[in-house]
């Protein structure tokens, strides 16, 4: 069964997953202020209260994991005493890729709201979708194209940037 789904097709919750990418955005805008790619991630509970929210770190951390998704991922864990983030909720401004996508299946992270896709890097349906691959043993609900336009611009303008810099 494809669990994947498509914004503008989920009207009941949209309004809601509009706010928490507010969020997701707000800590990608921080990333951008301090010269990381900027992507924020926020992690929520089933009655949607912020557990944990930060934003790419890997240059100022040199740590090529500190991926946004990753660090909330810690930082929630760590907060609620768990390492399964049970009925829980992910939202990212950009696509997850490969190695984020294999720790939300192994925290047990029950959604995954993102932004924009990323058809290079993406592992929550453009390049690979492990989120949903029936031989693992989670499966995530995806829920593409919130607030798509703004985080889009925000990375491809960073993109942008850093090419003419270049």
């Amino acid at each position: 069964m494809n669990k994947h789904k498509k914004a503008d097709n989920w009207p009941a919750m949209e309004s809601i997953h509009y706010k928490l990418m507010e969020l997701a955005i707000d800590e990608a805008l921080k990333a951008e202020q301090i010269g990381e790619v900027p992507v924020g991630a926020v992690i929520v509970s089933a009655d949607n209260q912020v557990i944990a929210r930060d934003h790419n770190r890997p240059i100022s951390a040199c740590d090529p994991t500190a991926h946004a998704e990753m660090n909330v991922i810690r930082a929630a864990a760590h907060n609620i005493g768990n390492y399964r983030l049970l009925r829980t909720s992910l939202y990212v401004t950009v696509e997850p890729c490969a190695m984020c996508m294999g720790a939300i299946v192994h925290a047990r992270v029950d959604r995954v709201v993102f932004g924009a896709a990323d058809p290079k890097w993406g592992a929550a349906g453009s390049l690979y979708n492990l989120g949903q691959d029936p031989r693992l043993n989670h499966q995530v609900e995806i829920i593409s194209g919130i607030s798509e336009d703004r985080c889009r611009s925000i990375i491809q303008t960073f993109f942008r940037s850093r090419r003419k810099m270049v």
